[in-house]
């Protein structure tokens, strides 16, 4: 009984530090839940449709999450992580952020391999997952035969590196497609070798893939070594979309252009089997697409540089923006009803943490469009903690409203990102692999 005490104690102290610095945890989360019942159901059905093995070849599900600064987006992507895990789904939280920027997709996909959770297991995701394959499967011959296929838009290195982890015993050239697969470099002419040792050389005829290449067919290889291995899919969360109005009106097409496409919505690029849910301010379209201009100027921008690649991404650049615009999911503003059921939940989470009785404090006046979920649950917190060390005391708790400005920043600036053509890489240049220090050195 004192073990399972301190747990839960430990739980809730836990919860209140992740709840006091505004970065929710899975005991915040697991505590409190979303109060967003709407936006779950939603998130229910895009689980059971892309695992339905009628919409197994179909597209991607995708839903935008829209709420103010500190309204609860982070928290309430926990709460679906959280679900999708329990359902036996892959997970990837990631961050839009200066070293993983929307309009990059190679880097989305790393941070969202690196990130990823593997429903019951720790470890790395692709590893992880990779070794749960069961060669004699039905599962695995229909990936199989899906990766040979000549309608699937692989490069030939993917279904090569697949035939040689299946049959090869080289633990290093094991580890090398491990993280080749995870986005990294490899040597075409370990490959090849590969090939050679198992005699299946002349069954992969390839050279030397672009890296602009890989990305998109990376996620859809990942995708179905995923369902292989026996999970419903791959669930991708993206928190802080509103970082792309600090890019350059270049980078920020490119962005809405690749929100299409994780989204589900670009013609002719499907990713069965996964799930993406991204959260973005509320005034994001206000400030963004009509004061900085970007409906009229984003697309048009891409189109003046006269390339198909980048008349695509135009395209793809205008349904993103108007995914921004009308396709959001609104959170539901908090109400009195709401207020009280945290506020008793977080009384109970603050008592249970440190063995006492926090006492009734006042709940504050709901004031619409001023207070915030994260403003009341920061000062509750503040104050129990006050009135415990400073019994008393009677705390004046000040408060000052954080806004995020949609300003430029030229921090972010990359003229190389501007221009992926020059992240190609020769037809006949190998490629270097750059294999990081870990644990997989094994094959279970």
């Amino acid at each position: 009984m004192a073990d399972l005490a301190n747990t839960s104690r430990l739980m809730n102290r836990r919860a209140l530090e992740a709840l006091r610095n505004g970065v929710p945890n899975s005991d915040a989360v697991a505590a409190l839940g979303s109060n967003q019942p709407s936006v779950e159901q939603d998130f229910q059905t895009m689980l059971s449709r892309v695992s339905d093995p009628v919409n197994m070849t179909g597209s991607s599900q995708g839903m935008l999450v829209a709420g103010e600064f500190g309204s609860g987006k982070s928290h309430l992507l926990g709460c679906l992580e959280s679900q999708a895990l329990a359902q036996n789904f892959v997970c990837s939280r990631v961050v839009i952020s200066k070293e993983t920027p929307l309009f990059d997709m190679d880097k989305v996909f790393r941070a969202a391999v690196e990130n990823a959770r593997v429903p019951g297991i720790t470890g790395h995701m692709v590893e992880e997952v990779a070794q749960r394959l069961d060669y004699n499967s039905d599962s695995y011959a229909d990936f199989f035969i899906w990766a040979n296929g000549e309608d699937n838009g692989l490069h030939r290195i993917l279904p090569a590196t697949l035939m040689v982890y299946e049959r090869f015993d080289d633990l290093e050239l094991l580890n090398e497609i491990i993280w080749f697969w995870s986005g990294e470099r490899i040597p075409v002419k370990r490959v090849r070798d590969g090939l050679r040792h198992i005699g299946q050389i002349q069954s992969y005829p390839f050279r030397a893939p672009a890296a602009r290449e890989l990305p998109p067919q990376r996620t859809k290889f990942l995708l179905e070594l995923i369902k292989a291995a026996g999970y419903r899919g791959w669930v991708v969360l993206v928190d802080e979309i509103e970082l792309v109005a600090n890019y350059s009106i270049l980078q920020r097409a490119r962005s809405y252009a690749e929100l299409t496409r994780w989204m589900g919505q670009a013609t002719n690029d499907k990713y069965p089997g996964l799930v993406f849910v991204g959260t973005v301010t509320a005034d994001f379209a206000a400030v963004v697409l009509d004061e900085k201009e970007d409906r009229d100027k984003a697309a048009p921008r891409l189109r003046t540089r006269g390339r198909e690649a980048d008349s695509l991404a135009a395209d793809r650049a205008e349904i993103g923006m108007r995914l921004l615009e009308r396709g959001q999911r609104i959170l539901a503003e908090p109400d009195e009803a709401m207020l009280s059921n945290l506020y008793r939940q977080l009384r109970a989470i603050h008592s249970g943490a440190y063995d006492w009785e926090a006492p009734d404090i006042d709940m504050g006046v709901l004031q619409a469009g001023r207070r915030r979920i994260r403003s009341f649950v920061r000062r509750w917190i503040n104050e129990w903690d006050l009135r415990r060390l400073y019994p008393e005391s009677e705390p004046d708790i000040e408060e000052t409203a954080l806004e995020f400005h949609y300003q430029e920043d030229q921090l972010l600036e990359n003229p190389q990102s501007d221009d992926p053509e020059s992240a190609g890489i020769d037809e006949d240049e190998e490629v270097n692999c750059e294999v990081a220090p870990g644990s997989m050195t094994s094959r279970k």
